[in-house]
C-alpha cells in the first residue's frame, strides 16, 4: 500500500528581533533619542520652559501648557502636577497621566546644603500662606515643598524667592538636584572639614548650566565632613564625605554609585582622597561621566548606579582620571564608624565657637507656612539669623547664646517643635504619599503622625533609636530599604476580603553602621489598621530578646520570622 502523502510542514515564523543602538550612551556615539523623554530632552532643553510659563502659561492658564511641558520640562523649575483628590490608590497604575493630573502643582525649593537665613524662611513662610493654602512640607533631602500652586502665580513666586536668593532651578527633572550638605556645617565643634565652599562653587558652576542640564535621569549628591556621616553618603550618586588622610590632612573620600528605589544600591568608595578645592573638579568630571556614558534606552536602568555596577570602582576611576581630569587622585582612607547612633542633631549642642545650636523635630516633617514665619520669628528673638534643614526631616536653629537656650526650647515645645523627642518622633519619616502624589498608593503622613502617637502612648519606657520610614509607593522617597522598620505601600486584604491600604515591612535596614538593607520577611504585610499593633508587637519583642548594647537592625537579622511577624 502507498504510503500516505504528509502535508509539508508549516514553516516557523520567523520572529522579529527587535534592536536597539546600545544603551544610548552619548559617548558611544548614541545620540537618537530612545524613548520618550529622551526624545523631549532633544527637542528643547528642560531649562528653556521659563520663558514659557512667564510669558504664556502664567498668563493663558493650564490648560495652555504643552503636555512635554507640563509632565516633562516643567519639572526643570522644580515643579510637577500634584494628584487630583479623590483618587484611590488601586487606581495610580491603571489611570492616564492626565487623569491623574490635578490643575495644581507640587513646588520645590532647593535649599542647598540645607542653609536659610531667618529671612529666608519668613520668605517661604508667606508664599506658603498666600499662594499655596498653607502648605511647606520639609523634605528628606533638605528642601521644602508647597502644593496647590497655580500657574498663574508662580512667577511672582520666583520673584519673590530669587529676591532672598533662594531657587527653584533644577530641583526635580533629569539633572543634578539639590546638594545635600552637613546642616551644621562650619559650626560643628567635632567637624573634620566645612565642606560649604565646594556646595556654592558647584552651584556656582554646574546648577542652570545647560551643559549638564540633559541626564539620563536625576543625580543626587551630598557633602559632609561630620564624623556623623549626616547626608546619607550611601545612597546618593555622588558623595565626598570628610576624613582625615594621614599625609595630607582633612579632605574628603569619594563614593559613587548610590541609590535606591526598586533596584536598591549602596553606593562604593573609589578610594580617592579629594581636597575641598578639588571637590567641584572631581564633581564635574562625575556628572560628566553620567552625562556621557548613562544609560538612556531603559528609564528603569537610567541613574549612574547601574553604570557602576557594571564598570566596577575600578574602570570608573580610571576612566575619571583619565578623560576628565587629566591626572591621577590620590588614594585615601575610608571614613571612620560614626559614635553617635542619631545623626539628626535634635537637640541642644554647643558649637565651636561657643554658642548653640537647637534641633528640634517636626512631625514626619509636616509643618505649615505660618509654622515656619513662627521658626523664623523665634529664631532672630533669640539673637539667632541662620536656621538648617536636615536630611531626617528636621531643623535646627543656629548662634543661639546659653543664656536664650531654655526659653528657645520652651518657646518650640509650644508649637508642638520638640527638642527633647520620643524615640518614636524623632525617628519616623514619611514621604508624601497619597494625598498629593500622583505616584503613591496609600497616606503617609497622617499615618506616620498618628503610629507616633500610639507607640508613645504604648511604650513610653522604649529608649532605642529607632527609625520608621513610611512610604507611599516603591520608589522609596522615604528610604524604606535603611530604615530599622521601612513600609512600602501597597494594597493589601484584610481579614474580611476587603482590598485595604497597607505595607510591605521591611526589616533591619541602616546607614553608617554596617548599611544594608536588611531583610524581608516572606508574605509579611499589614493593614494601615493594624500598622500600631505590628510595630508595638515587634518592639516589644526586640526589648525582649536583645543582648546588651544590640541594635534594632543587628536582632531584626537574626531574629526568627516568627518574631518579627
Amino acid at each position: 500500500m502507498a504510503a500516505t502523502p504528509q502535508k509539508p510542514a508549516a514553516a516557523t515564523p520567523r520572529r522579529k528581533v527587535s534592536r536597539h543602538r546600545g544603551e544610548g550612551q552619548w559617548a558611544a556615539g548614541h545620540f537618537t533619542p530612545l524613548n520618550g523623554n529622551e526624545q523631549f530632552k532633544k527637542d528643547d532643553d528642560g531649562l528653556n520652559v521659563r520663558t514659557r510659563i512667564e510669558t504664556i502659561y502664567s498668563k493663558r492658564g493650564f490648560d495652555s501648557i504643552d503636555p512635554n511641558d507640563l509632565r516633562g520640562r516643567m519639572r526643570w523649575w522644580g515643579l510637577y502636577t500634584q494628584r487630583k483628590p479623590g483618587i484611590d490608590g488601586g487606581k495610580t497604575a491603571i489611570l492616564e497621566p492626565e487623569e491623574l493630573d490635578d490643575s495644581y502643582f507640587m513646588l520645590r525649593v532647593r535649599i542647598d546644603g540645607g542653609r536659610l537665613t531667618t529671612q529666608q524662611l519668613r520668605v517661604i513662610g508667606e508664599i506658603s500662606q498666600e499662594f499655596a493654602r498653607g502648605t511647606a512640607d520639609i523634605t528628606d533631602r533638605q528642601n521644602v515643598q508647597y502644593h496647590w500652586i497655580r500657574i498663574e502665580d508662580v512667577p511672582e513666586i520666583w520673584n519673590r524667592l530669587e529676591a532672598v536668593g533662594l531657587s527653584t532651578t533644577e530641583a526635580c527633572g533629569d539633572t543634578p538636584r539639590v546638594v545635600i550638605g552637613s546642616p551644621v556645617a562650619g559650626i560643628a565643634a567635632d567637624e573634620i572639614i566645612d565642606g560649604s565652599p565646594a556646595i556654592d562653587e558647584i552651584q556656582r558652576r554646574i546648577i542652570g548650566n545647560k551643559a549638564f542640564s540633559n541626564l539620563p535621569r536625576k543625580f543626587k549628591s551630598a557633602i559632609s565632613g561630620s564624623p556623623l556621616l549626616d547626608v546619607a553618603h550611601e545612597i546618593n550618586d555622588i558623595a565626598f564625605v570628610g576624613v582625615n588622610h594621614p599625609e595630607h590632612g582633612p579632605g574628603f573620600d569619594l563614593w559613587v554609585g548610590g541609590g535606591l528605589s526598586t533596584n536598591p544600591k549602596i553606593g562604593v568608595r573609589l578610594g580617592a582622597w579629594v581636597p575641598l578645592d578639588e571637590v567641584p573638579e572631581v564633581y564635574e568630571g562625575v556628572i560628566s561621566i553620567f552625562r556621557d556614558y548613562g544609560y538612556r534606552r531603559l528609564r528603569t536602568r537610567a541613574r549612574l548606579k547601574f553604570l557602576v555596577a557594571d564598570w566596577g570602582a575600578e574602570k570608573f576611576r580610571q576612566v575619571l582620571e583619565d578623560e576628565y581630569l587629566k591626572r591621577a587622585l590620590v588614594d585615601g582612607p575610608a571614613p571612620a564608624q560614626p559614635v553617635e547612633r542619631w545623626r539628626d542633631h535634635v537637640g541642644v549642642h554647643r558649637q565651636k565657637d561657643g554658642r548653640f545650636y537647637v534641633g528640634f523635630a517636626p512631625r514626619v516633617g509636616r509643618v505649615d507656612g505660618a509654622t515656619l514665619t513662627k521658626i523664623a520669628e523665634l529664631a532672630e528673638a533669640h539673637g539667632s539669623g541662620r536656621v538648617r534643614t536636615t536630611v531626617e526631616q528636621k531643623m535646627i536653629i543656629l548662634d543661639v547664646e546659653e543664656a536664650q537656650v531654655e526659653s528657645l526650647s520652651e518657646a518650640l515645645e509650644a508649637l508642638d517643635l520638640t527638642t527633647r523627642p520620643s524615640p518614636f518622633r524623632r525617628g519616623t519619616m514619611a514621604c508624601t504619599g497619597i494625598e498629593y502624589c500622583k505616584l503613591a498608593i496609600v497616606e503617609t503622613k497622617a499615618r506616620g503622625s498618628s503610629l507616633i502617637d500610639e507607640l508613645e502612648r504604648r511604650i513610653p519606657d522604649f529608649d532605642e533609636p529607632i527609625t520608621i520610614n513610611i512610604n507611599g509607593c516603591p520608589n522609596a522617597c522615604a528610604r524604606i530599604q535603611v530604615a530599622d522598620i521601612g513600609l512600602k505601600g501597597l494594597l493589601v486584604l484584610n481579614d474580611k476580603g476587603e482590598q485595604v491600604e497597607g505595607y510591605q515591612v521591611h526589616l533591619g535596614g541602616a546607614l553608617g553602621l554596617e548599611a544594608g538593607f536588611g531583610r524581608k520577611v516572606r508574605g509579611l504585610k499589614v493593614t494601615s489598621d493594624e500598622l500600631p499593633d505590628y510595630v508595638e508587637r515587634v518592639l516589644k519583642r526586640f526589648q525582649d530578646e536583645r543582648e546588651d548594647g544590640e541594635r534594632f537592625a543587628t536582632w531584626a537579622a537574626r531574629a526568627s520570622e516568627e518574631a518579627l511577624s
